[in-house]
């Protein structure tokens, strides 16, 4: 279950991460940090930004985007400059790509088998 974060939360996030994530994601995980969305045949827990206002949202956003981005990257294959938002629990990731020090509005699929990244959506409204 998803619950709302906060700005403040967002931009602590953001500096941990170096990078100014898209507003369609921010504004989805505003109202919703974490949660499950159903898209490409598949369903993917999307992974939450930390907030460690207190032990109850700690216990709640420990799969956070940052740890779980830090866990991706060891994997053969996974890019430098992926940030893993979301996982299908079959190793397979949905993945922002850092560009600077913003990232791209476009949403891959990065592939565990195959290492390879696949474009699926333009903006991350279209995908929830």
């Amino acid at each position: 279950m998803a619950f709302p974060t906060q700005e403040n939360i967002i931009l602590e996030n953001e500096k941990e991460i170096g990078c100014k994530f898209p507003s369609s994601y921010r504004n989805k995980m505003m109202n919703e940090n974490g949660g499950e969305i159903e898209f490409s045949d598949d369903h993917w827990q999307l992974f939450p930004f930390f907030d460690k206002t207190d032990k109850k949202t700690i216990s709640r956003t420990c799969n956070s985007i940052f740890k779980e981005t830090k866990l991706a990257r060891e994997w053969r294959g996974f890019p430098d400059n992926a940030i893993a938002i979301a996982t299908n629990g079959c190793g397979d990731f949905l993945v922002f790509i850092k560009e600077n020090t913003h990232l791209k509005n476009e949403v891959y699929i990065w592939l565990h088998e195959t290492t390879e990244l696949k474009k699926v959506a333009v903006d991350f409204s279209e995908i929830f």
